[in-house]
């Protein structure tokens, strides 16, 4: 995981990447700050990676960073299998314009198909 605070006490972080998280397995895309990307994309490919398992503690490891037996569902039921022979690399970053306000640069991060 990279290192990033993103300015979040440890409680509050862990709440937001699993908020992001849960998003991105449910709607396929998300689009967010570029720190919060690339803080966030390590941890979903490990969570698609222990779906690809399938097993029940793998579920329950996944159970701990996604919110809500909606997302777990799709997350093993459908996400999944999609990855099944493909080693990594489940998802994409595309940069998009600044955000207006701040100039925080703005990407999508969205699953592979």
């Amino acid at each position: 995981m990279r290192k990033g605070k993103l300015g979040r006490t440890s409680g509050h972080r862990r709440s937001l990447f699993r908020n992001l998280m849960t998003v991105l397995f449910l709607n396929g895309r998300i689009r967010t700050t570029e720190a919060k990307a690339k803080n966030i994309r390590p941890l979903a490919e490990e969570v698609i990676t222990l779906a690809k398992r399938g097993d029940l503690h793998s579920r329950r490891l996944a159970a701990a960073s996604v919110i809500g037996k909606d997302a777990l569902k799709k997350l093993f039921d459908e996400i999944a299998p999609r990855y099944k022979d493909r080693p990594g690399g489940y998802t994409r970053i595309t940069k998009l314009e600044q955000r207006r306000g701040d100039a925080a640069s703005m990407v999508i991060l969205e699953l592979v198909q």
